[in-house]
């Protein structure tokens, strides 16, 4: 390439790349996740990050995602062999994509390994999914989500259901994000309800997609979503009314036990209340405080495939985020590859949007540029043997330490150490080798003390407990 070529080396438009600080926040909030999942018995997989393309738009997979697409680009020199590949990879099942969900490949990797996995099975999932979706913020063309499900085979206990409240506020609760709430219903209730009011079956989705929208477009813009539907003026009231029914969690579930008493054709609605009571009965055994959840008759999960319980989370003080953690129940989506009933559930955390949007309200900060709890600093080239020692040392003590191999003034290994978060400073000249010493300077508090080079693992650890 001539020196005069210029490449755009900007990352892509909805392509986030994230600076060490806030990396190492991402990897710290992945631990606290997996660390959660797994105490509930999750175990991790992953799947390919390209699918074949049949696989993402079986039986309307894809919803309203944008796929991007995968086609092989050859060098120049390799140009004659392009019809051949262009073929291979555009022919039917040799089609392929990038994934835009976990749930969809998952639904592949069990019928792909349905002899060698237990059921139910749980399993969570932290990968990158793609969606060609217009960039802006907050909203990523690649992310990151944490996902679990528990998938079944015939039938799925509630209790599933009751125990993604516990391990959502668990998680949140460990992050420390601030107050927040998971509003909990049941696709169900609705459904029911809106055939209560006469809406044809073939209607229904649609409106409760609406209603999915209420909070982004607005009460008076649903009731024109609804009326387009050819939904009454009547049914329109009573849909409004229905939705904005609030109350305690007892409150709410007694006031939805008395409709399904006087209701036409209540049968999936009082399903729905059964379900929905049973799983507020676990999530309260499971030990999950009340300001925590609650039932909002709102929320309905625009995807068409929840069929039951369904969740999403809101940041109190901070609802323009949007839902930091949402999912449901669902029965056919599993099971679509395989023909039988293999019913799931689960919640989906997107990391990346997250990070990003607590980042800027200042909910969440960066962490330190380095791991590196401790600078080794250099003060003469000829002692780096005894600087090499004492750093192992200090790593077999399970202390994370940069040794500083670069001979420079002892002032900016002061201020690259401070650059970088790191605490403690290790100083050995000539004086302390020959004593087996050490200062240790405390870049935090600014104060520095001599310890002996046996006991300096013990102080450092001490201190950072404190």
């Amino acid at each position: 390439m001539a020196k005069t070529d210029k490449v755009n080396f900007s990352t892509p438009s909805g392509f986030p790349e994230f600076l060490p600080t806030e990396k190492r926040l991402e990897v710290h909030l992945l631990d606290i996740i997996r660390k959660v999942y797994e105490s509930y018995g999750f175990t991790p997989i992953e799947t390919p990050v390209i699918e074949r393309l049949e696989v993402l738009q079986a039986k309307g997979n894809q919803g309203d995602n944008i796929i991007y697409g995968i086609s092989p680009i050859l060098p120049p020199n390799r140009q004659a062999e392009k019809d051949k590949a262009d073929k291979s990879s555009d022919n039917g099942s040799e089609a392929r994509a990038l994934k835009f969900d976990q749930t969809v490949p998952l639904a592949a990797y069990i019928a792909r390994h349905l002899n060698d996995l237990t059921f139910p099975f749980a399993r969570y999932q932290m990968d990158m999914v793609f969606r060609g979706e217009r960039a802006k913020d907050g909203r990523f063309r690649q992310f990151r989500q944490c996902d679990i499900d528990v998938v079944g085979r015939r039938e799925l206990s509630l209790l599933y259901d009751a125990q993604m409240p516990a391990i959502i506020t668990e998680i949140f609760e460990k992050i420390n994000i601030g107050d927040f709430r998971i509003r909990i219903n049941n696709r169900k209730i609705l459904t029911g309800f809106f055939q209560s009011v006469g809406v044809a079956a073939n209607q229904i989705k649609a409106c409760i997609a609406i209603i999915d929208n209420l909070e982004k477009i607005g009460e008076v813009k649903v009731k024109q979503e609804l009326e387009k539907e050819g939904i009454s003026i009547e049914g329109i009231d009573k849909t409004i009314q229905f939705i904005n029914i609030k109350g305690s969690i007892d409150e709410m579930l007694g006031k939805l036990k008395h409709l399904s008493e006087s209701m036409p054709e209540a049968e999936i609605f009082k399903l729905g209340v059964t379900e929905l009571d049973t799983v507020i009965d676990g999530v309260r055994n499971l030990g999950v405080a009340e300001n925590r959840y609650c039932i909002d008759l709102a929320i309905a999960r625009g995807l068409d495939y929840y069929t039951g319980t369904v969740y999403e989370t809101t940041l109190l003080g901070h609802e323009a985020l949007g839902s930091i953690c949402s999912g449901g129940r669902y029965e056919e989506l599993v099971g679509v590859f395989l023909g039988e009933k293999m019913p799931g559930v689960g919640i989906s955390i997107g990391l990346t949007r997250l990070i990003s949007r607590l980042l800027k309200a200042g909910i969440l900060n960066p962490l330190a540029a380095t791991p590196a709890q401790v600078m080794v600093l250099n003060m003469q080239n000829d002692l780096m043997p005894v600087y090499l020692n004492v750093s192992q040392q200090l790593r077999k003590a399970g202390i994370n330490v940069i040794t500083s191999f670069d001979s420079r003034q002892l002032s900016k290994q002061f201020q690259l150490a401070e650059k970088q978060g790191i605490q403690f400073c290790v100083i050995i000249g000539s004086e302390e080798a020959v004593s087996q010493t050490a200062a240790l300077k405390d870049l935090k508090t600014r104060e520095q003390i001599q310890v002996s080079l046996d006991d300096l693992a013990a102080e450092i650890q001490q201190r950072l407990q404190v």
